[in-house]
């Protein structure tokens, strides 16, 4: 994908993060070890759930029988997705700093003000009246609601890529051309955060080298995975596959 496409994949799954932020933890990519050893670790981890789960539905019973317990309760994050929005969030608005100092032109300077007068000619008014339309546009420019001004509270991840996707798009506003050293700091960060993203709500497929060598002909072995797919592992040499379902047989 190219740098639009990241950013708007970013700002699309934000949501999904959040959601996600709270919910039952997704697979670790790469599993490790053999096929064998990541469905042990999978049933382990749901087995790790489940007790969880347990605890959880008992602390509630508890709290709902003690009157004293009042308001509502942390819930507990996933500090992966917790991570990951956090790096997501840093790179995409330091980006759109760095990109504004480059593009963003200065805001229209005001004329200098003038003392209230009466005008009494028609020369007059037509001076005062283009002084006040000269000052209308300085502050309408320096208020436009596209330029990046953020220097307390910083913005949200979503709208630093949606940000990062006009100026890659060229979207009309106060800014200069995108230079080619800018455009390919954009790209970079996208690709970076877009992968960040995916991986961790593990929509991206994703492939990695497994140590352990091809039992038939001791060949290096991959494991392709992710997107929601159960994982599968590849010989190089010899061509054989195997996936969890066969593991686990």
């Amino acid at each position: 994908m190219n740098a639009a496409e990241n950013l708007h994949t970013i700002a699309l799954r934000w949501t999904d993060l959040q959601d996600a932020l709270g919910g039952a933890s997704a697979p670790v990519w790469p599993p490790a070890g053999r096929m064998a050893d990541y469905l042990r670790a999978i049933e382990q981890l749901d087995a790790e759930e489940q007790e969880a789960e347990r605890h959880r539905a008992l602390a509630l019973r508890t709290l709902e029988r003690d009157p004293a317990q009042l308001g509502e309760r942390p819930i507990p994050i996933r500090l992966r997705i917790h991570d990951t929005m956090r790096v997501v969030h840093a790179s995409l608005v330091a980006c759109a700093d760095q990109v504004a100092t480059a593009v963003q032109r200065d805001p229209i300077r005001p004329p200098a003000p003038r003392r209230a007068a009466v005008a009494r000619t028609r020369a007059e008014r037509i001076a005062w009246e283009d002084h006040a339309r000269r000052v209308n546009l300085a502050q309408e420019d320096a208020a436009d609601p596209r330029r990046w001004k953020w220097t307390g509270t910083r913005p949200t991840a979503p709208y630093a890529a949606l940000w990062l996707y006009a100026r890659v798009q060229g979207a009309p506003g106060p800014f200069r051309p995108l230079p080619d050293r800018e455009q390919q700091l954009i790209a970079s960060i996208a690709r970076d955060a877009c992968t960040r993203v995916e991986t961790a709500l593990d929509i991206a497929a994703q492939k990695a080298k497994i140590a352990h060598p091809c039992p038939d002909c001791g060949g290096q072995l991959d494991m392709h995975g992710g997107a929601g797919a159960l994982p599968v592992a590849h010989c190089r040499e010899c061509g054989r596959t195997w996936s969890s379902q066969a593991a686990a047989a």
